[in-house]
Parts: C-alpha cells; structure tokens; sequence
C-alpha cells in the first residue's frame, strides 16, 4: 500500500489535507456468522493497510445485530484469522454495546416525525414498496402520532409483541427512484438469545440502520465497504444526520475481488459444510483463511496477492495463477528444502556394502541460512517412478534409463544395469551401480551425467501421505453448489521423505525437491505423516 496509488488513498489524502479529519480510523465491520474467507481478507487488509499508511488506525467492530446466526465461535475465529493475517485491532467493539444508543437515536427519528411503529405484515410491507418502475403505497400506519409511536416502540422493547407483529420503520420518501428510501424497517422484533447481550433486549436494529450509527460513535473518517452498498449510501447519510451524530464519517464503496472457480458465498460455503461435502471449514479446499492457513498458504503471500490485484471501483475476478505466482515467490528463501518421493521405485545398488548406510550432509537451502541435515545413503533407495524408462526416449530426456547415468541429489552418479519385472509385466525394481569418486562434493567432473534426480533412503526414509488439491468446483453452470462441486478436487499418494522429516511439526513448510511446496497438515502425527500440496514448482495453467 505504501507505493500503490488507489481511489481510496487519494480521498483520504485530500481529507488530510483539508484538515476535514485529523487521522484516519477505519473499522472491519465482520457478521459473527460464518468464519473469513479470502474475499474477508481484502477488506481487511485494504482497512488496516491504508490507515497505517497515515499513520491512523483501525478497530475490529463485530456487526452483530442478528441473533439467530451469530456465535461466539465465529467470533474467537474471525479475531485469530486477523491476527494471523499480521493485523492488531486498536479496539474490539461489538455493535450490541451500542444498543442503547441506538435505541435512543431511534426516539430521536419518532420525535421528529421519521419514523413509525408499523403492524403491517412483511409480506404487506414488500408489496407497498412498489419496484423500481412503480412507485411505492404509503403503509395505513404511516401518520400515527409521534405520542403514539413513542408507546408503540417502548412496548416492542418491554417484549409486548410477537416476533414479526409489528416493526420501526422511517419515514422519508415512498415514491423514492432509490428502493432503500421507501421507509426501510429500522428494529424488527426477535427473541432468539444473543450471544452477547442474552435476553436483555427482544428488538434488534437493521444492518442499514446499526452500521452508520456504530461508524459515527466510533468516529470512523471512512466507512470502506463492497459494491452492492453504493445504493444504500444515501440511507447511511441520512441516518447519521437525521439522528443528528456529532461525528460524520464517510462511506466509500469499492469492487469485489473474485477468484475463478472460488466459491465466496457464506450460504454455499456452510451447504458444503454441512452436507459434509468437504471435512470441515478448514478443509484445505475452502478459500477460508482457515482453510488457506491449513492447506499451507502463508499470510504474507496473500497479502501480497491482495495489494498487488490493486483496488478498483468495479467488481473484477482474476485468475488464480496470480496467487499462486505471489505463493512461490513468499515460499522462495522461507521453505526447507528436502527430498519426498511420491510414487516410489525401489532402485538397489548392487555394488554398495550391504547393510552400510552412510549419511551425507547437506544443507536445508541453497540460497538461505536455513540449517542443514543429514541425508542417509544406502544400498536400497527410492526414486520417482517416472524418473526411470528402460529406454531414453530422446537427447532431451534427462532422466534415468538402462545404460544411461545421472547423479542423485547430494549423493553419487548411479548407473541403471537391469529391471526387475512382476508377472504382469510391471517394473519393481531397477538394478544400478554407483561410483563412489563421484560423491557430491568431491569436484569429480569427469564425466556429465544424464540429469540429477532426488532420492531417500528405502532403509531409513519414513512413509507419508501426500495431498493433492484441485479445484473445488467446476466450471457449469448450476444453481445447485453441490452440483458443481469437483468430487476428484482432493487425492492422496503414499510415498517417502527423507528421515530428517520425521518429526516435523504441523504447518511446517518445505520445497520437495522438482516436486513442489509442501505443508504439514494439522492432523499430522509422528506415526501418520500428512503433506498438503501448498503449490506446483512452477504454473499449472493452461
């Protein structure tokens, strides 16, 4: 955000300039409804990183105004994933510590005549709005008295009504060309318990009257929210002066980043949840941050990918080739380096010393002070399976064939003699020599082998699983989630890593070598070592 010019940053600049505000307080104003996705973390970066920028701050406010969906899961959830993001919230609020103002502010609309106690059902309400060719029917309770209006109210509060029986609505402008305008419903009555405030109040304020309220008293400068609400600004404007907030803060709309074949909506996320489609919300499929966190990507390199998509006045989506891009360039110098097999081919060094296993020192990264370790050398290793083929197919395939040689990583030049066959035709088992003056390191140059190709020890290497991630949804069109959920998006390989990996520890991350980035998975144990696939080496797109 530093170097980066945005719509935003300029708007705020010239506040600064124009002394209009001081400092510059943003908020990331989260429903405790759901656990945060990737879509979440570009508003939360974008909230904390342009405050900082001037040297301003920025609270976490949990907008949590609707009882029946929140919890206070979702909210110890949401505070980690910001935390883990890199951010620290100057103050936590919650909009239910506002209640009573609220309520107050909304006495403040009854008295001047803008708003009213309305016993019409919902469905009568949605009708009388009209759309946006008709204009909208003024509702028979509109004129009540600003006496009667005041009873009404208190007795919604005092819990004298059923749920749905009556609501508060303004009054401002039925035939309005801005549907937002047509009286919208301030307080609706529900007696679901909060997770906060418990049993102390039966009516809730709506989103459209809540949010501008909870900006005003915080004196946030600039309210910075999606797209969709551009048509609700003016609603936030008139809410803030009509109720006659001594501070003014100042919504401003951005596009939505999007990701392809990345599903972000809440209610499709929980279908896959709860129909147990995926294991959990931190399933490394999901885009929630803890999914992302689970699956091996890291905070900085989203933060990266979300500063560099840029902010734009316009919905855009982008292909997830840019984030895998800001993925390896993070994982670069900060991953260990180390050797996995995947599909195993047993290789048997017919001339070295049974039962000797000699171990070579090697270090973690080339490039990065990053320790190093001990890779055990035996006459029994594994190699990838297709990094052997009884014959080299052409000059360009540097790889390991019969006759042919190349050097194992940190080890020696092997040189393949014969193949081991089952009854079905299928290699088992590939029969090579080695040369012990070609030990690595030892500045042999004599002869250029065919390739180096990556190695473990079948004597002292350790079993792992390796998960492998796809898309989690295809690209048809359905309106049913589950119809486009990918069922081959996860697949596992069981394979070998070297011994120096044995207690590796959940989240861990490392480059296998010519294979990819790979991390611990959470559920990992010493006894049942889990890899996720964070990303390939280099760009799978096509």
């Amino acid at each position: 955000m530093e170097n980066q010019s945005n719509f935003i940053k300029t708007i705020m600049e010239n506040d600064l300039e124009s002394k209009k505000h001081d400092e510059i307080i943003t908020r990331f104003p989260p429903e405790p409804n759901g656990f945060l996705h990737i879509g979440h973390a570009r508003a939360v970066i974008i909230n904390f990183e342009l405050a900082k920028h001037f040297g301003g701050y920025t609270n976490l406010r949990y907008d949590d105004t609707n009882p029946e969906k929140e919890d206070n899961v979702y909210v110890n959830a949401i505070l980690d994933d910001i935390r883990w993001l890199g951010y620290e919230p100057k103050a936590i609020y919650f909009a239910s510590d506002y209640f009573e103002e609220m309520y107050q502010r909304a006495v403040i609309l009854i008295k001047k005549g803008l708003a009213y106690v309305d016993h019409s059902t919902a469905e009568e309400i949605a009708s009388m709005r009209g759309n946006v060719t008709t204009p909208g029917i003024e509702s028979p309770y509109r004129n009540r008295s600003v006496e009667e209006n005041l009873k009404l109210f208190e007795d919604m509060r005092n819990g004298k009504f059923r749920e749905g029986e009556c609501v508060l609505r303004a009054k401002i402008d039925m035939k309005s060309p801005n549907m937002n305008m047509r009286d919208p419903v301030l307080y609706r009555i529900s007696y679901a318990e909060h997770h906060n405030t418990k049993d102390e109040w039966c009516i809730y304020p709506m989103y459209d009257f809540a949010h501008p309220l909870e900006d005003a008293i915080e004196g946030i400068t600039h309210s910075l929210c999606s797209l969709e609400f551009e048509d609700h600004r003016p609603l936030y404007d008139w809410v803030v002066q009509e109720t006659e907030m001594p501070l003014v803060p100042r919504q401003i709309e951005f596009g939505r980043l999007s990701i392809e074949n990345t599903v972000m909506s809440k209610r499709y996320l929980r279908e896959l949840v709860e129909t147990k489609t995926v294991t959990g919300w931190d399933d490394p499929r999901m885009p929630t941050l803890m999914g992302l966190k689970r699956r091996g990507y890291t905070a900085d390199a989203i933060r990266n990918f979300i500063l560099s998509a840029g902010l734009s006045k316009v919905n855009s989506t982008i292909s997830n080739d840019m984030l895998e891009a800001a993925l390896r360039d993070d994982l670069a110098n900060k991953a260990k380096r180390a050797m996995a097999v995947i599909d195993p081919l047993k290789v048997t060094i017919t001339n070295y010393p049974e039962g000797k296993i000699e171990y070579l020192e090697a270090p973690y990264h080339g490039e990065v002070d990053l320790g190093v370790r001990n890779i055990p050398f035996s006459r029994n290793i594994y190699i990838e399976r297709d990094d052997f083929v009884v014959e080299k197919p052409n000059k360009k395939y540097k790889r390991l064939s019969l006759g042919e040689e190349v050097r194992l990583f940190n080890a020696y030049f092997i040189k393949a003699n014969d193949v081991v066959y089952d009854k079905d035709g299928n290699i088992i088992e590939v029969l090579a020599t080695y040369d012990e003056a070609t030990k690595s390191g030892s500045g042999f140059n004599e002869r250029k082998p065919n390739g180096t190709i990556h190695f473990v020890s079948a004597d002292e290497s350790v079993p792992a699983t390796f998960n492998f991630f796809g898309p989690m949804m295809l690209d048809i069109e359905s309106e049913n989630i589950l119809d486009r959920f990918n069922k081959d998006s996860w697949t596992k390989k069981h394979g070998f890593v070297e011994k120096s990996l044995a207690n590796v520890k959940p989240l861990e991350k490392f480059q296998f070598l010519r294979q990819g980035y790979f991390s611990v998975d959470t559920t990992s144990t010493a006894s049942d070592l889990q890899f996720n696939e964070i990303v390939p080496l280099k760009s799978s797109y096509k």
